[in-house]
Parts: C-alpha cells; sequence; structure tokens
C-alpha cells in the first residue's frame, strides 16, 4: 500500500533495504513501521518508492557493527540494494573490510602527468555559494590559460546568478543545463571539456566525479573527496582505471601560511618533525539552521553521523609538511566525541516554521578529537566543532626538534628560544625568508580579483590549471584526497567501537614507501 509520507521525529534513512534514493532529497519522511511508501523528492517530478523495514533496538556493545546505520560508514547513509548483505557487520568484519587489501590491475596515477593542456576547458557542476566562489577564481584565468565551456546546476536561478556575473567580468558565454537531477550527465559526455569541477552537496560527489572520469575528464572535487569508504575506493579504482586525474579541491593547502610552513618543513628548520594539529573550527549554526545549503543538506549529515565530518582544511597542509603518502603514510586513528547539546540547545531558540525547530535527536558531538598515529610514529590531533562559539580555527600547528608553530594568530618558536615566541624583526624575516614565491608572484592579482579565502582560492585555481598548461602533475592526488577525507568514517567507526584504534586503508597500494617530492617545494 502506498501511503504519502508526514515530518519524522527521526531520520529512517538506515532502515532502508531495498529501493534507490539519494539521501538527501527527500521533504519530510516518517517510515515508523514497515511497508512500501512513496517518496516525494524535492523535484517534484521524481516519485521513489521504497521499502522500510522496522528494526529491533539493539544496545549491546558486542553486537553494535550489526546495526546497518554501522554499514553507513562504509557506503553511505543507507545500507540498501547491492550492499544489504554488508548490514549485518561485526567488528572483526569491519576492521578486516578496511585493511583488506584490493589488487588492481591498472597503473598507479601516482605523478599522473597528460600532455600540456593550452587552453583548458572547464566545466562546474554546482553554482550555489562555493561554486559562485570558484568560478570568480577560474574565471580571472580567462582567457589566457583557461575558458568555462559549461555550467550546471539543478536550481535555474542559481545558473543564471552565474551566467549574469560571467557577463559582468569577461567573454566567458558557457553553455547551461539546469531543470532536472541528471542535467550534469548530458554536461560531462560533452567532448569538448577537459576539466570538471564538482562543487555540489557531499553525497554526490563520488558518483559525479566517477561518470566524469568515465566520460575522460579530468576533475577537480569539493571537500571531503568522500565521505565512506566504499567511496574513496571507487575514486582510487575509477582514477586508476581512467589514467583521470581527481583532486579534492583542497585550498588551505595554498594559503600563505600553509605554504611558507611547508617550505620551512621542507628545509630543515624545524628539524625532525614529530607532531601536528590540525582543525576545522568555525561557527556555522546560523546557516545550519537556516537552510544555507540545497535542502539543508549539511544539517542531514549532523542528524545521523558522528565522528569528523570535516577533516582536510587542517589536516591537508599537515599532510604535506610531513609526506604523507610521500615516505610515511596514516596508520590508525582513535576517535571521540563529547555530548551533543549545542544543536539541540539552538533549536529552541528558531521560529516555530523552521524544520528543525525543538528537535534534539542530531547525532553528532559537538566536538569531535581524532588523534592519529602514522607509520613513523608522529602523531596529529584533529579536531571538529562547527556549533559552539569558538573563534575561527585551524590549529596549524607544527612541532619538531628545531622549531614549532601555531595558528590562529601565527606564532614562532625555534631552537634556543623556547621559552617564548619570536616577535618583531625575527619573525618578519622568517616569514620573507621563506614566504613561497608563488604568492609573492601573485599578490598583485590576488589584491585584484580579491582572491577567496585571504587569496588560497586564487593560488588554487591558478596552480590547478597552471599544471594542466605545461603538462606536469598536480600537487594533490586522488590517494592525497581519500587519505584526508576518509577520517570522516574512520572517525565514526572509532566511536562507535568505544574509542577503539581504526587502522587507515593503503589507497596506494604500497607505493606511499616511495619517496616523492611535490613540485610546488621550493629549495
Amino acid at each position: 500500500m502506498e501511503k504519502e509520507l508526514a515530518k519524522p521525529n527521526k531520520p529512517f534513512i538506515s532502515n532502508v533495504v531495498s529501493g534507490v534514493v539519494h539521501p538527501f532529497s527527500y521533504k519530510g519522511l516518517v517510515a515508523l513501521t514497515s511497508g512500501v511508501y512513496t517518496l516525494r523528492c524535492s523535484n517534484k517530478n521524481e516519485i521513489l518508492f521504497i521499502k522500510i523495514r522496522k528494526m529491533k533496538q539493539r544496545n549491546s556493545r558486542r553486537k553494535f557493527l550489526k546495526n546497518s546505520t554501522y554499514a553507513s560508514a562504509f557506503l553511505g547513509m543507507s545500507a540498501c540494494g547491492v550492499y544489504q548483505k554488508k548490514a549485518e557487520m561485526t567488528a572483526k568484519d569491519v576492521l578486516a573490510e578496511i585493511t583488506k587489501k584490493r589488487p588492481s590491475t591498472n597503473t598507479s596515477v601516482m605523478g599522473l602527468k597528460v600532455d600540456p593542456i593550452k587552453k583548458v576547458r572547464i566545466a562546474m557542476i554546482g553554482c550555489g555559494d562555493r561554486g559562485l566562489g570558484l568560478l570568480y577564481q577560474f574565471n580571472a584565468l580567462c582567457p589566457d590559460m583557461a575558458t568555462i565551456v559549461a555550467l550546471c546546476d539543478v536550481r535555474e536561478k542559481m545558473v543564471q546568478r552565474s551566467v549574469d556575473y560571467l557577463r559582468e567580468h569577461g567573454n566567458e558565454r558557457p553553455q547551461t543545463y539546469t531543470g532536472s537531477l541528471t542535467a550534469w550527465k548530458e554536461m560531462v559526455e560533452r567532448d569538448d571539456i577537459d576539466f570538471v569541477i564538482v562543487a555540489t552537496p557531499w553525497e554526490d560527489h563520488v558518483p559525479m566525479s566517477v561518470y566524469a572520469m568515465q566520460q575522460g575528464k579530468h576533475v577537480g572535487v569539493e571537500v571531503p573527496a568522500a565521505y565512506t569508504l566504499e567511496g574513496c575506493w571507487q575514486l582510487v579504482d575509477t582514477a586508476e582505471e581512467t589514467q583521470r586525474n581527481c583532486m579534492m579541491l583542497e585550498n588551505v593547502c595554498y594559503g600563505d601560511e600553509e605554504m611558507w610552513l611547508l617550505n620551512m618543513a621542507h628545509a630543515g628548520v624545524f628539524g625532525t618533525l614529530n607532531y601536528a594539529e590540525a582543525a576545522y573550527i568555525h561557527d556555522l549554526r546560523a546557516g545550519l539552521f537556516n537552510n544555507a545549503t540545497y535542502n539543508n543538506w549539511r544539517m542531514q549529515h549532523h542528524i545521523v553521523r558522528d565522528g569528523n565530518l570535516y577533516p582536510t582544511h587542517g589536516l591537508g597542509p599537515v599532510a604535506q609538511y610531513m609526506d604523507i603518502q610521500r615516505g610515511d603514510k596514516f596508520e590508525y586513528l582513535v576517535s571521540m566525541s563529547s555530548p551533543q547539546s549545542a544543536l539541540s540547545e539552538y533549536a529552541r531558540t528558531v521560529d516555530a516554521d523552521n524544520e528543525f525547530h525543538d528537535r534534539t535527536d542530531f547525532a553528532h558531538g559537538d566536538m569531535n578529537n581524532s588523534l592519529i598515529k602514522t607509520n613513523k610514529g608522529r602523531s596529529i590531533l584533529v579536531q571538529h566543532d562547527v556549533v559552539t562559539p569558538r573563534p575561527y580555527d585551524r590549529k596549524n600547528v607544527l612541532s619538531g626538534t628545531k622549531g614549532y608553530h601555531q595558528g590562529y594568530p601565527s606564532k614562532m618558536s625555534l631552537d634556543g628560544h623556547g621559552h617564548h615566541f619570536l616577535e618583531g624583526k625575527a619573525y618578519e624575516k622568517l616569514r620573507q625568508t621563506y614566504r613561497h614565491s608563488m604568492w609573492n608572484r601573485l599578490q598583485e592579482r590576488i589584491d585584484r580579483h580579491k582572491g577567496g579565502h585571504g587569496g588560497m582560492d586564487f593560488v588554487m585555481a591558478y596552480r590547478i590549471i597552471e599544471c594542466f598548461n605545461k603538462g606536469i602533475a598536480l600537487d594533490q592526488d586522488i590517494y592525497d584526497g581519500v587519505a584526508w577525507s576518509v577520517v570522516g568514517p574512520l572517525s565514526k567507526i572509532s566511536i562507535e567501537m568505544g574509542s577503539s584504534p581504526v587502522p587507515f586503508p593503503d589507497f596506494t597500494r604500497g607505493k606511499w614507501e616511495e619517496k616523492r617530492r611535490l613540485e610546488i617545494i621550493e629549495s
């Protein structure tokens, strides 16, 4: 029997056992009893049928992974379809799944180089605020280094907003695709596109990136690249099969402070590196409750997921300082979250007609701490907090035998001066000596184009297109992207296992041991 679904008291997604459902495209669900239901998605013309099975509550820690929500760390928000068998997993099964070897007959894409592309033809999926911000930066490289061929967003007004900007700020006249949840496929099937930018909700990152690579396109995907273990492997396998670049657009790796530290770390200023801290601390409550994202997709993750939802901004630069995937690798992590309080308290303050008014069933703890151990024995503390009044912070702590740095604001201490931080001329001399030349070279253009996030967005866009123009390897490969992103699902598993250690998979298939140098690092 078909039923129209009302608003739920609790999310139901993990109880889907058959059918196909885009995780957060629904509006208002209940599914508290068994049966077949009609699901009306945000696109009024799309109706999906799903089968719901009411599940018994299990409280025993020994059976904690037999609930299908634990399979979501591998598969996403539902354990449906082909992955239904994985819904009944033990702790031993999960650890075996993470560490099992996945041989491949395809060639690694480490250091992948393609023939120089004189003018990179760009297409963009997602024209929301982040998509528009990226468009600003890549348009600043047109028409000399690149051209914008096509734009796509399911919302016509967002596409039009981007087109209007291009008309006012250049000569780009891209073809547009909108009005359908599958319009992006038609766009990436074109044969006049080199590089596809994916700036969409997290659950779209993997399917869109995979399909674009299968169509012969290079991909730049927003962060995190994937939020499930299987999604990470799909990206790796597809990149190797197609020999296409899939770079996660981790803009913080191109920050002025971060590139300065990268130069110093590899010049030996810090001595032997042994410890780092990374974070994403950013009070997002107003946006989470006020529909700042398409279908409130970001808030939906807080309802059903715990762990570190957004690890890569702080962790990406630290991984590059420490040569992760280039002679060292993440070995395992331990994760724990504080109780959830901030969102439920904030929910009492919003208007009664807000869809999250007075809700208390948020799964994500206010603060998540994840501690990573590397193969060389180094440790990295990664924090995530987007719901308390703490000032914005990415930590950017790097510690070695000869030097120490912490960010926000930037402070540096050197061997022999360990009781205080460098001040005045001593600090400025260090900044000038090791400032990355790309920032010196691009400073005027950064100022002129008002490069996003303090200029790092423009530097990232410039560097990506420069690499394609010259036919050199990108600074971040797919192995970097998934190693940084997989902290999300692994931290979730660790929490559900009582903060037990959880190993990292080896996405490189053993090639992480090969020492290789980032071309962007200066001698």
